[in-house]
Formats: C-alpha cells, sequence, structure tokens
C-alpha cells in the first residue's frame, strides 16, 4: 500500500468518524427535545402550591462525610428545609480526621442511640450511631473511613423508607428538587432510580444553603464547565431516558428504591465510577433478569456543585471520570449486544464506547494527523482547513443547541450578560480548553489500561457558602 494511499485512508476515516461523532450526538439531542415535552406535563403537579400529600414516597436523605468540618453544619440545614411531607436525614461520619463529628454534635445536640443497625451491605466497621435532639428525623453515622461509596452503603444500611437519596455535603439542591425527583416513582411503579440535572453554582449567591441568586463565576474555567454541564445534562443524560438507557446518574445528586440497591449489592468501593458502576449493574441485572425496571432522568430537579477553579483540580477530576467510565463499561460487557439488553445494550453502550471512552483518542489522533500532515505537506490546506472548520463546527453546534435549550425549557441565565457570558464560553472552549480536556481523558484511558494506581486527589472548593447559616 502506497503512502498516498494511507494519508487517504487515514484522512477519511477521521472524517468518517467525526461525522458519525455529530450525528450521534445529534440523535441524543433529538430524543431530548422529543422527551421534555413529557417531562414538563409530569412534573407540572408537583410544582403546584399544595397541601402535604399522603401520597408521596417517604425518603432517607444519606450525606455522605469526610472532612467537612467547615460545611456540614450548613449542609444539614439546608437539607432539612426541603419541601417535602415525610423524610428523614442521615449524615455518615466516614472517618473524618477533622472535626466533622463535633461540629455535628454540637449543631445537632447528639446523643447515642442504641439502634438495631442492619448491616444488609457490608460496610466498614461502625463505631457509633446517634440521634439529634433537636431534629428528630436526623441520624448520625460514625463509622472507619472507607471511601464515599462505603459511607453511602452504610447510611443505605440505616435507612428506614423506601426510597433513598444520596446528595454529597457541598450540594445545594433547590427546595423542590425532593419533590420533582419523587414524581416518576409515583407515576411510574417500575422506576428504580431518578437523577437529577447537576449545574455550576460558581459565581452564584447562596445563602444558610439555598440559592438567593443566580450567578457566573467571573474566570473562565467554571464558566466553559458551564457549557460542559449543559450539554451533559440537558442532552447526554436526557435525552436516553425516552430509551430507558440512562448511563449514570451523578453521586451529587440522585434518589434510588432502597430494596433495589440492596438487591444489586449497593455501590462498590473498588471504582473510581461507582456512581455509574451502579446505574450499569442496574441496566445489566435487570435487563438481563428479564426485570421490568425504569432508570429515569429528569431536567429540573437541580442540585448546584462547586466546580473547579484551577487546572490541576480539573486535571485531576477528568482523569478519574475517565477512568471509571473505562472500569464500568468493562465490568458490565456483557450487557453489549445482549439479546435481551434492549437500548441500553444496543444503542447506548456502543454509543458509550465509540464515543465516549474511545473517543477523545480519535479526535486528539485526528488533530495530530492533521496538523503534522499541514505541516509537512502530504495533507493539502484546503483539507487542513475544511477539517478543523469542520471539526469546530460540530462542538459549536452542541454547545449553541445545549444552549438554546437551556433558555427554551429552564431559563436559568436571565440577565443578558449572562447569556452573553456563555455564548463567549462556548466559542473560546473549542480553542485549547476542549483539547485540553480530551488530552487529561486519554491519560485517564491510559492509566486505566496500564492498572496506575488509583488516585481521586483533592478538591479544592471555591466557595464559602457553606459557612452561612
Amino acid at each position: 500500500m502506497s503512502w498516498d494511499t494511507l494519508v487517504d485512508a487515514a484522512s477519511w476515516f477521521f472524517l468518517v468518524y467525526f461525522v458519525a461523532l455529530g450525528l450521534g450526538y445529534l440523535l441524543v439531542n433529538a430524543c431530548a427535545i422529543l422527551e421534555l415535552p413529557r417531562q414538563r406535563e409530569a412534573l407540572i403537579p408537583s410544582l403546584l402550591p399544595r397541601p402535604h400529600s399522603s401520597y408521596e414516597l417517604p425518603v432517607s436523605l444519606i450525606i455522605p462525610a469526610h472532612n467537612e468540618e467547615t460545611i456540614i453544619s450548613a449542609s444539614v440545614h439546608s437539607i432539612l428545609q426541603l419541601e417535602y411531607p415525610e423524610f428523614e436525614v442521615i449524615v455518615v461520619n466516614d472517618g473524618s480526621r477533622d472535626g466533622t463529628l463535633e461540629a455535628l454534635r454540637s449543631e445537632l445536640a447528639l446523643v447515642p442511640f442504641p439502634e438495631a443497625y442492619r448491616q444488609r451491605l457490608v460496610v466498614k466497621p461502625v463505631r457509633g450511631v446517634y440521634r439529634s435532639t433537636r431534629f428528630p428525623n436526623v441520624r448520625v453515622i460514625d463509622k472507619d473511613n472507607g471511601g464515599k461509596a462505603d459511607a453511602s452503603n452504610a447510611g443505605i444500611n440505616a435507612a428506614r423508607y423506601p426510597l433513598v437519596c444520596i446528595v454529597d455535603a457541598d450540594s445545594v439542591l433547590e427546595r423542590s428538587s425532593l419533590r420533582q425527583v419523587a414524581v416518576p416513582f409515583l407515576i411510574e411503579p417500575h422506576t428504580i432510580a431518578v437523577g437529577g440535572s447537576v449545574r455550576v453554582v460558581n459565581g452564584s449567591t447562596v445563602r444558610g444553603g439555598f440559592l438567593e441568586d443566580v450567578g457566573l463565576s467571573r474566570k473562565w474555567l467554571p464558566r466553559f464547565q458551564v457549557v460542559e454541564y449543559l450539554r451533559a445534562f440537558l442532552f447526554g443524560r436526557v435525552g436516553w431516558a425516552p430509551l430507558n438507557a440512562v448511563p449514570i446518574i451523578s453521586g451529587a445528586f440522585g434518589a434510588f428504591r432502597t430494596e433495589a440497591l440492596v438487591d444489586a449489592g449497593g455501590y462498590q468501593s473498588d471504582t473510581l465510577g461507582e456512581d455509574m458502576e451502579l446505574v450499569m449493574r442496574l441496566h445489566r441485572r435487570n435487563r438481563l433478569g428479564r426485570r421490568q425496571y425504569r432508570i429515569a432522568f429528569l431536567i429540573n430537579p437541580v442540585c448546584w456543585t462547586d466546580a473547579p477553579e484551577s487546572l490541576a483540580v480539573l486535571r485531576s477530576q477528568r482523569i478519574r471520570w475517565q477512568r471509571g467510565l473505562g472500569e464500568s463499561l468493562l465490568r458490565h460487557r456483557s450487557l453489549l449486544l445482549h439479546p435481551r439488553a434492549g437500548a441500553a445494550g444496543w444503542v447506548m453502550f456502543p454509543f458509550m464506547i465509540a464515543f465516549e471512552l474511545l473517543g477523545p483518542i480519535v479526535e486528539l489522533a485526528g488533530y495530530a494527523f492533521m496538523i503534522l500532515g499541514f505541516a509537512l505537506g502530504f495533507i493539502s490546506p484546503l483539507v487542513f482547513w475544511s477539517f478543523l472548520a469542520f471539526a469546530v463546527s460540530i462542538g459549536l453546534m452542541l454547545s449553541a443547541s445545549a444552549l438554546l435549550l437551556e433558555e427554551i425549557a429552564c431559563h436559568v441565565y436571565k440577565r443578558p450578560s449572562q447569556l452573553l457570558a456563555l455564548t463567549a464560553s462556548l466559542l473560546l472552549e473549542n480553542f485549547g480548553y476542549h483539547q485540553l480536556v480530551l488530552l487529561w481523558r486519554v491519560q485517564g484511558f491510559w492509566r486505566w489500561m496500564v492498572g496506575a494506581p488509583a488516585k481521586w486527589g483533592a478538591m479544592t472548593r471555591s466557595t464559602s457558602w457553606q459557612k452561612e447559616l
């Protein structure tokens, strides 16, 4: 095979891949657009003022906490203000080395609680169980350190109610979020899990654990992540809901049927992507076991989270996410193209492999091949500039459609200056930021392939809302 033939074959491969990438995401976007009217119609009753209903299922809210001394009190107070008829709060102190337990003891007036702790899921040793004398629906579990998955399982063991909701200690929930996320469990009895949207809180005004004013950070790095989150949640997850093929429910905010979680074995501690691994496992067990089930994802229940504002923290996060993706897909590869796998195994799973797992490698290789070919003269200027224009256009199109859908369906960013800033962000992210994230994701893939030691890394928070009560 001649050199010219190889160059032509490589050029056509990258062109076809980028076309397939764009078409794939456009199809997911189309599914999201078709899904939104149905969600809006189903959720309207949950948004209307009404007295508390006895039909809403009680919920156990679980807050895993490790070294959260500065924020844990405000986090609990925030959760206690949610609009919901009946819920309990279970804070799991996962072997904190700071004053997390002391802060809880002081704020909640804790006393030892002689509870018969049922260890249906295996977890690290529990040192003690406490209840609050100020808030009768709050309990605290103190245990040896085992990681977030282990702490979540400890909370599931202690849950008394048919639904559990896992919430990060540094998350900000809107007051109606719990009411909304509970709706699919009522209207579709076979629902076993529901996820809600996660948005970037950087730049917003939050007091007492609740959002007062939506804003944008003055730094470009969090702004780029706002655009990423819009793409990921408005399209990348809502679009899979009609097919019952949602690939992940964020660990920051998700609701599950308690018994479904226990039956599946809870969260796994030996993976960096325990939230995605759990959802993939639920798909595999129920699809291949011929069980009727549904995993839903809603656009409106919103959880606000603190996004990294430094490249080092963002790099660690993206490497971890990509590695967790690879681990989850490999563990549940039996779902791929299985005769009983449905859309989860025949559409979602191949999509995740081709575009999410391998996509960063192919994209970076495409950029490198075109740039090197142009520099060495075996790629013509017409082909080079056409390729770059096409690649950038795909990113712009997907980001612009996500922002447009945000304005039509949610309209969270109301000020014209915010829309201008987000428009500038979606334009600029394609020139450097997107390629840098691709590089980090390739590093995550490589570390997973070679079995490098797994590292979570430290998350440096940029906001101080948690201290304000």
